[in-house]
Formats: C-alpha cells, structure tokens, sequence
C-alpha cells in the first residue's frame, strides 16, 4: 500500500504525518521550503486545552507545549469589568510561538521512521486514479510521487485546493491589527488581558495582551478596516503610549522582539474531499476574528481526519467514514465563521442603536472574552452530535456531562497495565476507548477488582466489538453515575454513554463510529456544494491572504514558511514518505507490513502517461526524475 502524501509542513501538515504514524500509516510529506522556520515572536498560536494535549503527545512529550495563562482580565477605559482565575474545570489555553511549535513537530517528524520530509519540492500537478493519487513536484530534482491518498495542507494559497478546482469564497480583511511582541513587565503578570476603549490618545478601539515564555507578551492592537499604514515609527509609538498608560505613566524598559500586521479574512472552501485528496488548515479554511483560532481548528482537522484515513489505509476504503471527515470539520468550522461574522457588526459596527442599550458593554465584553479563552460558541470545542456517525438513541443511553459527539474530559483513568494516565494519553492508538466509571477502583489494585463484578461481562463485550479497542477504567466523570459505560472515539470525541454493561448497544454505537451501519447521523449528510454555511459576500476572485501586509504575526497561518514581501502567513510547507512503484499486490495485511518495514526506503513511482508537468512529454523515461532518497 502506497503511503499518504501531506503536501505543506507547517503544523497541520506534520501533525497529521505524525498522527498517522501512530496509526502505522506512512506519509510523504511534501515541503516547499528548505526545512527551516523563520523564528518570528509575533507570529503565535493559542491551543485550546484538547488540542494542546494533542500535539503534546505527538512532539513535546512531557515537556511544556508553551505558556499557560494563570487567568483573563477585560477592562473598559480605566475600569476592569471582568476577571477570572483558569482552575482545572476551566483550563487556560496554551499560547505559543509558531516557530516553537513547527519546530518541535519537524523534530518528532525527523525520529519518526513512518514520515520522510522532501524538502525543496513544490507541488505542480495531480493526479487521480482508482487505486491513488500520483503527484509531481519540482525542485532541485524534480520527481514523481505515487500515494494511496493525499492531504493539502498548504495554506491559504493552496496548490492543492487550486489543482482540484475547488472555490474558496469569503471575505477578505475582516479585520487588521497591528502586533508587537516584547520583553517586558506589566501589571498583570500571567493574566491575558482584553482592554477595550483604553482611555490614553492613540489607544484605538481595542488592545490585547498576551503572556508567552521568559517575561515576553504579544500585544495586538485592532487598526481601522481600512487604510492606516503601519510604520515602524507610529508602532513604536503604540508601544510606548500603551505600556505607559498600563503602568501609571511611565514607560518601564522594555525589549522589542519582533513586530508585523496580521490581517485577518474568512473563507471556506466549498469541498473538502474530492476522491481521494483532502483539504486541510488553512488550504480548507480561514478564520481568526474576535479571537478565534485558525490553527486550532486546522489542528482539530487533522485529528479528526487522522484515524479514518487510517482505517482507510489498513482495511479499505469506507465512502461514509471518509466522507464524514467534510461533514463533521466543515460543519463545525462553518458554525464558527458564521458565529463571528453575525457577531462583528454588533462588536465593530460602532454607533448602532444597540450600543446604548443597559447592558450591551457588558454582552459585548463576555462575547469577546469567549473566542480568547475558548468557551461561548465562538470558542467552545465543536460537537459532532448531527454527525454520520452518531450512534441510534436507545433506552440505555445516559446523559453525563459532556453530550455525545463533543470532546471528553481528561479523567484519570487505569490503563491495562495497572498505571495511572490522563485519558487524552490513550487517545490516537488507532483503538476505540471503553471507559467503566468505577468509584474505588482507585485504592485498590487492579489485580483486585479486574476480575470482579460486571468487569469480565464488559472485557468480553469490548473484546466482541467490531474494531480494536481498549479497556479502561476511571474513579469518576463529570456527571456520570456509577456503572456508567462511555465509548470514545481515537480522536477523543464521547460516541454515547451506557448505563452499564449493555452489549449489543455498545457493539452497534462502535458500528455507527466507524460508518458501519448508516447511523442516525447519516440520514442528514452534508452537501457537497458549498451554499450551505459559505461565509462570505466576497466573490471567489481573489485568495484570500493576498491583502496580506508584509509577513503576517497570525495565529491563523500553518504553512511555515510565511514570506515577508506581501505572503501571509502560512504558505506551503512540508510532506511525508513516497514509496515504491513495486509494491505487491497481495492481501492487504502483506502489503501493509512491507510498506512499514520499508517506509525509509522509498523510490519514486513512474509517473502516468497523462500526467501534468513534464516538460519530457508523456513517453519519456523516468528514471532521471526519481528523488534522491
């Protein structure tokens, strides 16, 4: 079996590789650029709690993905009107610099024996057949790539998307800000902070502060739609009015790290999967007002489509599993794009009649803080409650505290082997989780209760279930009874929670996740047009991220390899393994065990007679087209 080709390695790109090689998947990962990122202070992501976890147990492994805010200050003028402290059943996020997050992800990459990165090589042309996908890209060595599927992950300037033909439609410059990020002392060590209306000359609308690593902050300050160039002498100016009005007049010392404008559009593409290439990130999505995170959901993307292309790879193709991946991302995103932009006129629309009415300063200021801190419908994690892959209600469903399709809590739970992990560890393994909510379980030893009551009834029903699961047992979970029986997803996602052991629900909810069975979610699938949930008035014409000024600081950005001279942020970047033309074509099993065991020793496939970009012509050898190993 051919491996996955990710074209763009960003940190969409290398976390899908990277989740696929926990699958056993081998992925090429197609780089543009020569494997290096700019380091750019400004240019940072924030990671809701989930899918922090995520690329923490993909590339940092135990060490601190970025920095974490000790709690969230709004203030008005000269007034603070609201304040709160994160604590475990409300988690900070995790802000982090782009560069130290592709980093760390390039170098897991590199100790990954399932992901090979060809650095240097831009895609050009793709093309599709029965059994694949073979793509050419040039470079120093321009080379033919044979994969079983391929995932653009290329930014916002897709080759991927543009070679597909699909539309991206939206809104171009939703909103501009002007960011620094700098070394410095302020009042609120730790808090992020959201200061509207701030009562100093030059202060603008809007200015927010957050803290990263060694005492730096990334100030944004929101610029008029229109117009108002950004000179680095009016930014230093911005800098020193703002830090003086925070900190009772005086301008304390302070060391400018890096600077930028980070212009912020909303876009969508129509489709996300056509055959088998998919879109991802920014190729599949733009989005980052009113504190929204573009990144995280390109993250999100990957988990989601992760463990199905994985399914896909090992025991065939699945249309429903596969085709939920659009059904589910593209949803949720579009719910959030269309959340923001109901919500910007009435937070930017200025002199309405709404901004006197009793109570519309303090609404506006809970909305905002929402998409910072990630709750509220422009940040709360999406669900996937209308997904094709629901599971049928039945009697023996229960309510706990997080509904059917949404992320589940990180309990702490008792893995097989006796010890003690957050559940998010045992998530991307390739299995379904079955987690028993068992009180006391916890001061005694496993060897004691494993054989005990309901247990041996529920490992054998686990051990009957239709795909590879594992057995897992927790103290507690929010709002779950005794007894209670909750099926995960390997992307984390709660399928349904049993009221005990019920086997045959439990083995037809496992059906339903893998698109089995035409769960209830498949009667309602979601078009493969793009007139539900477009977000934009703005035609298709131009692609968005071109109004870009200079190198955008985003958060939005996933490519990598932003450019200075008018790029936004996040062009295309990195890839994974080719492999062979020669591989054999027996039952899927052999072929699966050759591919792995050879995933570093690829050769370039030949490429097709009616493939695009060779300047040769169809009929010429291919042999001086191979890439280097």
């Amino acid at each position: 079996m051919d491996p996955v080709i990710v074209v763009g390695a960003g940190p969409v790109g290398l976390t899908l590789a990277l989740a696929l090689a926990r699958h056993s998947v081998p992925t090429v990962v197609l780089d543009e650029g020569p494997g290096k990122d700019e380091h750019r202070p400004a240019r940072t992501a924030v990671l809701r709690d989930d899918t922090a976890a995520l690329v923490e147990r993909l590339a940092f492994r135990g060490r601190d993905t970025g920095t974490r805010w000790s709690g969230w200050r709004s203030m008005r003028r000269k007034q603070t009107v609201r304040q709160f402290t994160f604590s475990d059943e409300q988690p900070s996020p995790v802000h982090v610099p782009q560069h130290a997050l592709t980093g760390a992800l390039r170098d897991a990459a590199a100790d990954e024996r399932l992901v090979r990165i060809a650095v240097e090589s831009k895609l050009d042309s793709l093309e599709q057949h029965a059994s694949g996908v073979t793509a050419h890209t040039r470079g120093p060595k321009d080379a033919w790539w044979r994969g079983s599927y391929l995932v653009g992950c290329d930014g916002p300037r897709s080759t991927v998307r543009k070679l597909l033909d699909v539309r991206f439609p939206g809104r171009t410059a939703v909103e501009r800000h002007a960011v620094a990020a700098l070394r410095t002392e302020l009042p609120w060590p730790g808090e992020a902070l959201l200061h509207r209306s701030p009562p100093w000359r030059g202060g603008g609308a809007e200015i927010s502060a957050r803290p990263l690593d060694h005492g730096a902050w990334r100030i944004d300050w929101l610029l008029p739609p229109r117009g108002e160039l950004v000179t680095p002498e009016a930014l230093v100016a911005r800098i020193r009015e703002t830090l003086a009005g925070w900190c009772g007049g005086a301008v304390p010392s302070y060391e400018l790290l890096d600077t930028g404008v980070h212009t912020v559009h909303h876009r969508l593409a129509r489709r996300w999967r056509v055959n088998r290439a998919f879109l991802a990130g920014d190729a599949a999505h733009l989005l980052g007002a009113l504190g929204t995170q573009g990144l995280d959901e390109g993250l999100r993307d990957a988990d989601n489509l992760a463990w199905k292309l994985a399914l896909a790879w090992h025991h065939g193709p699945h249309e429903a599993l596969l085709d939920s991946y659009q059904t589910e991302r593209r949803g949720a995103v579009t719910t959030r794009l269309r959340t923001a932009d109901q919500a910007l006129p009435l937070l930017r629309g200025g002199k309405g009649l709404r901004a006197y009415l009793p109570g519309s300063a303090r609404g506006q200021d809970a909305l905002l803080m929402d998409g910072h801190v990630g709750s509220g419908q422009l940040g709360t994690p999406a669900s996937y409650a209308d997904s094709p892959l629901a599971a049928e209600p039945s009697d023996s469903v229960v309510p706990v505290g997080t509904p059917p399709g949404t992320p589940v809590v990180d309990v702490r739970v008792t893995a097989p082997d006796g010890s003690f992990v957050p559940l998010r560890r045992r998530l991307g393994r390739g299995k379904l989780l079955v987690v028993l909510v068992a009180p006391g379980t916890v001061v005694w030893e496993r060897r004691h209760w494993v054989s005990a009551g309901i247990m041996p009834r529920l490992a054998a029903a686990v051990t009957a279930l239709p795909h590879p699961a594992e057995l897992l047992v927790a103290e507690s979970y929010p709002g779950a009874a005794a007894h209670t029986v909750l099926l995960v997803r390997p992307d984390g996602h709660l399928v349904t929670a049993l009221s005990g052991v019920h086997p045959a629900e439990l083995y037809a909810a496992a059906e339903a996740a893998l698109g089995r069975n035409g769960g209830r979610g498949q009667r309602a699938r979601a078009s493969e047009g793009g007139g539900d949930g477009d977000t934009g008035e703005a035609g298709d014409g131009g692609e968005a991220g071109e109004a870009s000024e200079g190198g955008e600081a985003g958060e939005d950005g996933q490519g990598g390899q932003g450019k200075q001279g008018g790029e936004a942020a996040g062009s295309t970047g990195g890839g994974v393994p080719g492999e062979p033309v020669g591989v054999p074509s027996g039952p899927a099993s052999e072929r699966r065990s050759e591919t792995a065991s050879n995933a570093r020793s690829h050769t370039s496939p030949t490429p097709p007679t009616s493939a695009k970009g060779d300047s040769r012509g169809p009929g010429a050898a291919p042999g001086n087209d191979r890439p280097t190993r």
